[in-house]
């Protein structure tokens, strides 16, 4: 960049020189000259100082620009083509052709931002600079970001798609956090913390859409989030049953966080040995009752004699049940067993 502004400061020098008129001391003062040329780099000045003071530009912002005017302007020639003959006696005919050409770029460049969701200018430069992650979007509801999980993955790298926050359950989020029932108000505080970490993170391209699609009008959240995933294209992430299952019914893919803890879990196979605290007795007569750091619970045959001790127990077979997982084990020896 420094290489760049340094080039372009030589430029406006060179086109400084160019403008000043060959009989310029007969035209004017001596000084003449010197104002044009001082002019011109202190314009070039101004507008290396306008491109420091904004760093940090967006490029859909540049792009909807960028093609605003040319389509304009095209459509612009394309006018001045076909009116020519019209206006050709018409006094004020360029001025006529001017308006319009504004009136078209500014329609254009218009349309374009306010729709830079939904287009996407692929220039081979800009989207190799950019590197644009994933392919399908991912929609996130209030309950996916309360539930704090999605932050913890998005340290490990391992979310590639972009992240995309709709405002209307920002605004959910807000009065959730508005809340005069404290426990709703501690989870809605605790959302936008999760927002603001996944706002701020470099691993994660993250967007805020705030544009109201006509289809939105007089739709619950829900089914907003719905067909704005329909629309986008992407997929929905969320923690929300009735949610998951609503969104099925409209074929539209669902992450459920609530299944990737899950199908995180460790599997534990037969005769596989691990140490676990008994915390609790069981329903049987000498079992007793733990758990795994992700919440799945452990009974313990021969555990009731270990409340609060931590044991060395061997797998025996594991259930898998509709409100989670369990895992049947017994002790694989006492004298092992610590207070």
């Amino acid at each position: 960049m420094l290489i760049l502004r340094m080039v372009f400061i030589f430029v406006a020098g060179g086109v400084g020189t160019f403008l000043v008129p060959a009989d310029v001391e007969a035209d004017g003062p001596i000084y003449m000259p010197y104002m044009i040329f001082s002019g011109v780099l202190l314009a070039a000045a101004a507008v290396i100082a306008l491109d420091m003071f904004f760093e940090k530009k967006r490029i859909e912002i540049i792009s909807a620009v960028y093609f605003g005017l040319l389509v304009g302007m095209l459509l612009t020639f394309l006018l001045s083509i076909g009116l020519g003959p019209l206006l050709k006696n018409v006094a004020g005919s360029e001025r006529i052709m001017l308006m319009i050409s504004v009136i078209l770029c500014y329609g254009c460049i218009s349309l374009l931002i306010q729709t830079k969701d939904d287009f996407r200018f692929i220039i081979p430069y800009v989207e190799f600079a950019r590197d644009l992650k994933g392919i399908r979007p991912l929609i996130l509801d209030t309950s996916a970001v309360i539930d704090g999980r999605l932050a913890e993955l998005a340290d490990t790298a391992i979310i590639d798609s972009q992240l995309i926050m709709p405002r209307f359950v920002l605004l959910e989020l807000q009065a959730i956090a508005d809340s005069s029932d404290k426990l709703r108000r501690v989870r809605g505080r605790r959302g936008l913390d999760i927002l603001n970490r996944l706002r701020s993170h470099d691993k994660v391209d993250f967007l805020l859409f705030d544009r109201e699609l006509p289809e939105f009008a007089g739709q619950p959240v829900d089914m907003k989030l719905v067909l704005l995933a329909k629309h986008l294209d992407g997929k929905l992430v969320t923690g929300d049953f009735n949610l998951n299952k609503v969104a099925k019914l409209h074929n539209v893919e669902v992450i459920n966080v609530n299944e990737i803890a899950k199908a995180m879990r460790p599997q534990f196979l037969p005769g596989e040995a691990f140490q676990l605290k008994v915390v609790k007795p069981g329903e049987g007569q000498d079992q007793g009752i733990g758990y795994l750091d992700d919440g799945t619970m452990v009974v313990v045959e021969g555990g009731r004699d270990n409340i609060s001790r931590t044991v060395t127990v061997v797998v025996t077979s594991t259930l898998q049940t509709q409100s989670g997982r369990m895992i049947f084990t017994r002790i694989e020896d006492m004298e092992t067993s610590q207070a």
